[in-house]
């Protein structure tokens, strides 16, 4: 069987094989779910279709009735799922949870105009992935959108995008250059986690605060300038940037976090202001550079703070 096209599939191929008569699904989310068992059968018949969803209103799907459609999460069930579709004339405001999830065909990829927003997991484990297109319709990247995207190098993220996941670009491990617009807020949990290729960022203006793990293990990142509108640094925000040599806090973080800066073995100088109150457990551990820091007599240095050999000066 091969589906030249949707409304082909709606005349003239909507027939259950285990039954007598026509099936007629109920919803349009079974409708779908029956297509994925037509690819199935199609896969093993050697008739892979060529699958076309342009002649369809989607626009009024739920966002979550289109989820995991081109995914292959299930790699030993679900192989035959995996197409590369275009959908650049799809009308659709939002690419749903998981929609790609693993799919290893997808090479590049632009997002349509009409989308304002990215599911969770939207693009997850997309291995193949080079290069993504964000047009400025989008104001919302989800959770582990683009996780493991191991073969993604750059992303510019436009001025429209207000929220980005948690662990929206983790483990990219190739994304060397990322653009943060000055629209963002806040630097979210493990964002960039595992970035291990990413050479410097450029934090936006308005950014108040650098969640947990935000830059684990960019291991590559020599350097970075945070911005006076940051006032919290998270625990283990910074964790295993072993290239970085200098970081200046600004004067309005009041508490830098468990583990920030921890093993970040390259760092050598650091200026930490008086608005700082207390230095967690280990912030600067295994940064065997640091051989003198300044920090005033209010703050509060918690166990294991600093090297055994750092001069602390108040």
């Amino acid at each position: 069987m091969i589906i030249k096209d949707f409304q082909t599939y709606i005349n003239e191929e909507l027939v259950d094989r285990n039954l007598s008569g026509l099936y007629v699904p109920k919803t349009k989310k079974e409708l779908y779910e029956y297509i994925e068992i037509a690819i199935e059968n199609a896969k093993k018949e050697e008739t892979y279709p060529d699958v076309n969803l342009n002649n369809i209103d989607i626009s009024k799907l739920g966002k979550y009735e289109l989820d995991d459609l081109f995914s292959n999460r299930n790699i030993t069930t679900r192989k035959w799922l995996q197409i590369n579709p275009d959908i650049s004339n799809w009308d659709i405001k939002y690419i749903p949870s998981r929609f790609f999830d693993r799919n290893e065909l997808i090479k590049e990829f632009t997002i349509s105009n009409s989308v304002t927003g990215i599911g969770e997991s939207a693009f997850y484990e997309c291995t193949s992935l080079t290069s993504v297109t964000i047009p400025d319709s989008v104001t919302s990247i989800g959770d582990y959108a683009l996780h493991g995207c191991e073969s993604l190098t750059s992303v510019e993220i436009p001025n429209s995008v207000t929220s980005i996941g948690d662990y929206a670009f983790s483990d990219c491990a190739l994304l060397a250059s990322v653009t943060i617009p000055n629209s963002v807020t806040n630097i979210g949990y493990g964002v960039f986690y595992g970035c291990r290729g990413l050479t410097s960022i450029e934090i936006p203006n308005n950014v108040a605060s650098i969640e947990k793990g935000a830059f684990y293990y960019c291991s590559s990142l020599t350097s970075i300038e945070i911005p006076n509108s940051v006032t919290s640094i998270g625990r283990i925000a910074f964790y295993g940037c072993s290239s970085l040599t200098s970081v200046e806090i600004p004067n309005g973080v009041t508490r830098i976090e468990d583990y920030a800066f921890s093993g970040c073995r390259g760092l050598t100088s650091i200026t930490i202001p008086n608005s700082v109150k207390e230095i967690g457990d280990w912030a600067f551990y295994d940064c065997d550079g640091l051989t003198s820091v300044t920090v005033s007599k209010n703050c509060l240095i918690s166990a294991n703070s600093f090297p055994k050999d750092c001069k602390i000066i108040r």
